[in-house]
């Protein structure tokens, strides 16, 4: 009877597997991950089709809110602060909202990109940025039949974010601070190596096996360019240290480490140091 019951459930498991029939999503999602200038833009949505239904004014009211695609909220993220309209829009993920117009819609960037739809109960301070963009009609047998994203009209410093429906074309013209950021990166550069470039280098030195001489140079110059060595940039030099044979360096560099590491209650380099300081003589 047991064996009886146990070949139906698997029978019936069988049929359930079975049973199990993909469709063909109504709105597909869709990435959309473009490049403009040094920041990396990346929109992901869900795409609609028009299916003989009128969109503009009908399907998509007039003057309300709406997610600006389908299924969840559509979400655009920025790599780097952007400048919209004038507008500063802080580095991040957005949902996108838009309130579309006959002649122009009102384009909104919201902080809470979760959830589907527009939200139960909007939230103003949620608005990182808002703006306004006239919208382009173009003949009704040159309709888009799916919503479509697209980042065009690239520069180094700008680019277009345009939303495509039906027979409407929204523009929204977005700057991203290209020249800044490579004008600072030209800055540091002819400056001279940072703190951070001889730590790098000398910690890649001395566990790669090369010119200890050379880790102790760097390690030396990135300590004095800092402020207040970490516990575990101590524990770094200390080690460069006894590797090139100066054991008294090593032990009054590990010493400090240890104090520090112990501050900061840092159990493993205490051991580390602990042990070191035992190996070269200094406990």
């Amino acid at each position: 009877m047991k064996k009886l019951v146990l070949l139906l459930c698997l029978a019936l498991a069988s049929y359930t597997v079975e049973a199990q029939i993909n469709t063909p999503a109504a709105s597909p999602g869709s990435t959309l991950v473009q490049t403009v200038g040094l920041t990396d833009v990346t929109v992901e949505y869900s795409r609609p089709s028009m299916k003989g239904r009128t969109i503009f004014g009908d399907l998509v009211p007039y003057g309300k809110i709406w997610r600006t695609g389908a299924n969840a909220r559509t979400k655009i993220t920025f790599s780097q602060d952007v400048t919209i309209a004038g507008k500063e829009l802080k580095a991040g993920s957005y949902a996108l909202f838009t309130k579309p117009g006959e002649s122009s819609w009102e384009i909104i960037f919201y902080t809470e990109t979760s959830g589907g739809g527009t939200p139960q109960n909007w939230d103003d301070s949620k608005v990182a940025l808002m703006t306004s963009s006239p919208i382009t009609k173009f003949p009704v047998e040159m309709a888009v039949e799916t919503f479509t994203i697209t980042i065009d009209d690239l520069t180094d410093n700008s680019g277009v974010l345009g939303l495509l429906w039906s027979n409407v074309y929204v523009p929204i013209k977005f700057e991203v601070p290209t020249d800044a950021v490579v004008s600072e990166s030209i800055d540091r550069v002819l400056n001279g190596p940072g703190a951070g470039d001889y730590y790098a280098a000398a910690v890649y030195y001395l566990n790669s096996g090369k010119d200890i001489n050379k880790a102790r140079t760097w390690m030396d110059k990135a300590m004095s360019m800092t402020e207040k060595p970490a516990f575990w940039q101590l524990r770094q030099q200390s080690l460069i240290y006894a590797k090139a044979g100066d054991k008294k360096a090593a032990i009054e560099t590990a010493k400090k480490s240890l104090a520090a590491a112990t501050e900061a209650g840092n159990d493993d380099y205490v051991k580390m140091n602990t042990d070191s300081l035992k190996e070269w003589g200094g406990m």
